[in-house]
């Protein structure tokens, strides 16, 4: 019976590849990638330019070598009015909530303007989110326009394949590497046999596409994009027994914590349903207190409370030992606050705060006898990664190539860390939330 079935899948395989339909839906894929990558590396690079604007070259221009602590509040004041303002007056309302998880539904390209100015202002101007959400939906709405509305019509499966594509494409670099891409919309779509290889090759097709035009075009123009990456890491070594002593329990905390920053951020969601122009502008207010509360506490820059993270990422995996363990903790838990506020108001991707949330709990208990800095890292990449995409093979993926030449050694504290945390966070779910959660997608968001 298996080789039966097996046999049939390979048939059926043979045949989709055979067809014409979709040796033109590949072409199309792959060429789509281009303008897509093009427009995606506008939107980061803009964004990344007006954060740098914004955080460092104004308040260096005013005279403060830093953003002084109460800077967080006027600049988290305006991204909650411009993000209201686009929630409120554009189609779209701004693209999908953060707290909801990656959504890869195809976006209308009407949609586009209102989640190209939420994003903006958001990732610019504070809020404690990361750029993937904002360009898969880019991705996705591009994509489609390069297929007639009578088109998608006539192939119901054209507009999901072709959009799931764009956005691959878009994300394709700033998580570092196009294989996160695309190992996250296999895990993501949940499906297998011919149907896989019908989302997948496109995918697979257009990120690559995306990463070379992204890699070559930042070459050759000198833009910055900031996608994610760890330029240093800790010392390596291999794993011992104490990495996996305080590394499993560290996981579910970890998870622990996840949940907790996305049951705030429900909250403040369904408040912003029923006051959305209200509830956005004081949650971005909120926000910006965390950040300037986090800067009086430890005289820190309040830029390591706001913003993705993904800068403070860096500085953190470089130089470990630099940072008091009190800094650390005061940095879980205003950005973890923030980061729940942030989740339920404003535009974003819920992903790259919690790659920093979790590393810097995991660095601040990296002192403890037997629990090195390296497997901390790894612990908290690979927990925090697990619990917020609820995708732990992405995850996995993703720690693991982000420790780069590091990964070996550390690939089984890595798989562990992402079961654990995966696992922990869905028992808490199941308990503490209803079984379907409106607009939740099954293992794709928060």
């Amino acid at each position: 019976m298996a080789e039966e079935q097996t046999s049939a899948e390979t048939v059926r395989l043979h045949v989709l590849l055979r067809d014409r339909g979709y040796r033109r839906l590949l072409l199309v894929s792959g060429l789509v990638g281009i303008p897509v990558s093009l427009a995606a590396f506008g939107f980061v690079s803009l964004a990344h330019a007006l954060e740098h604007g914004v955080w460092e070259a104004l308040p260096q221009a005013l005279g403060w070598s830093r953003a002084p602590w109460w800077w967080p509040l006027p600049t988290l004041l305006v991204c909650g009015t411009l993000v209201a303002l686009a929630v409120t007056r554009l189609p779209g309302r701004g693209g999908h909530v953060p707290v909801g998880g990656l959504d890869a539904t195809p976006t209308r390209p009407r949609d586009l303007p209102g989640i190209v100015l939420a994003a903006l202002a958001s990732l610019g101007l504070g809020a404690v989110l990361g750029p993937e959400a904002p360009l898969m939906a880019l991705g996705s709405g591009l994509a489609l326009l390069a297929v007639r509305p009578a088109r998608r019509e006539q192939n119901p499966r054209l507009a999901p394949v072709l959009g799931a594509a764009g956005s691959a494409a878009a994300i394709s670099t700033v998580f570092g590497n196009p294989l996160v891409a695309a190992v996250l919309l296999i895990e993501a779509a949940g499906i297998g046999g011919p149907q896989l290889f019908l989302l997948m090759l496109p995918c697979l097709l257009a990120s690559g596409v995306g990463a070379l035009v992204f890699t070559g075009f930042g070459r050759w123009s000198g833009f910055g994009i900031g996608a994610l990456n760890l330029p240093a890491v800790p010392p390596d070594r291999p794993p011992a027994p104490g990495d996996f002593l305080w590394g499993i329990p560290l996981a579910a905390v970890i998870a622990c914590g996840v949940v907790a920053a996305t049951r705030l951020g429900r909250v403040v969601a369904d408040r912003a349903a029923r006051h959305t122009a209200a509830t956005t502008i004081a949650a971005a207010l909120a926000v910006g207190a965390c950040a300037g509360g986090y800067a009086l506490a430890t005289g820190r820059s309040p830029e390591e409370v706001a913003l993705s993270g993904q800068a403070t990422l860096a500085h953190l995996a470089a130089d470990p030992g630099s940072w008091p363990v009190s800094a650390l903790l005061l940095l879980v838990v205003f950005k973890g606050v923030a980061w729940g506020l942030s989740l339920g108001s404003l535009r974003g991707g819920p992903v790259f705060p919690a790659l920093l949330i979790g590393p810097a709990l995991a660095t601040a208990l990296a002192g403890v006898p037997g629990f090195a800095p390296a497997p901390a890292l790894a612990v908290g990449m690979a927990a925090a990664g697990a619990a917020v995409l609820r995708l732990p093979v992405s995850a996995a993926v993703l720690a693991s190539l982000l420790l780069g030449r590091d990964a070996a050694d550390q690939l089984p504290l890595v798989v562990i860390a992402a079961v654990v945390a995966f696992a922990v966070g869905e028992v808490l779910r199941a308990r503490g939330l209803p079984a379907a959660e409106p607009g939740e997608r099954s293992g794709t968001g928060p």
